[in-house]
Order: structure tokens, then sequence, then C-alpha cells
């Protein structure tokens, strides 16, 4: 994959990430079950997320994260879908052919 295929991979996933408005998020069983402030803390937490690295996000493309919210370990993660939600996308770089999907779980539902 191209670097500037990648870059806009990553654009798109922080887009979804940090406002929510251009895909779908969901959180599981497990976050959900969590009381609402701490649900809050942990949304801010995934749209604020900036720690990058080579070792969690080895392809560039800020896909997934790990952090810990109030003793919780959380993890986030983007998956792409072709428009049809049935198959994966064939270019996530392409919004018109990729529907994006963010799920945020405790560590523990992984």
């Amino acid at each position: 994959m191209t670097n500037a295929k990648t870059a806009r991979i990553a654009e798109l996933n922080d887009m979804l990430r940090t406002t929510f408005l251009t895909g779908k998020v969901l959180l599981t069983e497990g976050i959900r079950d969590l009381p609402d402030t701490l649900q809050s803390s942990v949304i801010e937490a995934v749209q604020t997320f900036q720690a990058f690295t080579p070792d969690n996000d080895p392809h560039g493309e800020h896909d997934f994260g790990a952090l810990t919210v109030e003793g919780h370990k959380v993890f986030w993660k983007i998956d792409y879908y072709a428009p049809d939600m049935l198959h994966g996308s064939d270019d996530p770089a392409d919004p018109k052919q990729t529907r994006r999907v963010l799920t945020i779980m405790l560590a523990e539902e992984y």
C-alpha cells in the first residue's frame, strides 16, 4: 500500500474516531454496562486518543487503540466493510467503497 493511501486511511479513521459522524459506532455490552459517567469518560478517551506508535499502529492506519480509563482496560478498533456491509472493503482509502465500523470494548471482551 502506498504512503498516500495509508495516510488517507488514517485520516478517514481519525475522522470517524474523533467525531463519530462518518460511520457506525458500536459499544459492546461490557461498555454499555458501565455507569453513564464512566461510559462518557471512555468515549472521550477514545475520541482524543493520539498515542499511536509503530508498536501499536504498525500499518499506520490508526485503526486500533488500547487505553485505561479509571482502571478499565479498553480497546477500540475500526473495521472496513463494502457498502453492502456483508464483505470487506476493496479499498479502505475510498469512502465511496467503504463503510467504517468503530467498536469500543473492554479488553476482557476481545
